[in-house]
């Protein structure tokens, strides 16, 4: 869910909304039919939201906050680099599999974002991915990962994982604590240096 302190009725759209977007996309979702969702009238339905952009910056904004604070925790933590990207990988996994509509929208449509908020996410879309390559780095240069390039290994890590959020589509009866363990274990068999 996404996390909020607003009323619960705007707390309603915003859920409505990233379902709506995952579903058609952010371009060919309309207010209108959000509005049909949660039962307003398109006009009040701007009594609580200003215009559909602020939805997919709020959703893009939590899901970037939300990975921002792990990776600071990550980082203060005195782990191995492979204990930490198990950390962060887990983290990834996680959100996909608790949270798949505000992850895909996330994941697929903030290309939408209008240019002043678009060049803000994509600078904290950068640092994260900086700082979790440096903890690749640090794996590298200790011996435990595998001598290959560290941005190879970040976006092989992160492509590993980003079909989870459609994980409806598989048939698995796998519970999601095993289906966590499993894929992180495929996915560091490859990277650490045994």
């Amino acid at each position: 869910m996404i996390p909020m302190s607003d009323t619960p009725k705007k707390k309603e759209i915003f859920e409505e909304a990233a379902k709506l977007f995952q579903e058609r996309g952010y371009s060919a979702a309309s207010m209108r039919d959000l509005a049909d969702r949660v039962n307003l009238k398109a006009s009040s339905l701007y009594s609580h939201i200003r215009k559909k952009e602020e939805i997919l910056q709020k959703i893009c904004r939590d899901q970037a906050t939300r990975f921002t604070n792990a990776m600071e925790e990550v980082e203060k933590m005195k782990n191995t680099p492979s204990g930490k990207v198990r950390i962060l990988l887990s983290l990834h996994i996680r959100t996909a599999l608790e949270d798949p509509t505000s992850i895909t929208v996330f994941s697929d449509e903030w290309k939408h974002l209008e240019t002043d908020y678009l060049h803000e996410f994509l600078e904290q879309r950068r640092d994260y991915e900086q700082r979790f390559r440096q903890i690749i780095q640090a794996g590298i240069s200790s011996g435990e990962f595998r001598p290959l390039d560290p941005h190879i290994i970040l976006f092989t890590l992160l492509t590993g994982i980003r079909w989870l959020h459609h994980k409806q589509r598989m048939q698995t009866s796998l519970s999601r604590e095993i289906l966590e363990n499993q894929v992180v274990e495929m996915l560091m068999g490859g990277l650490e240096n045994k």
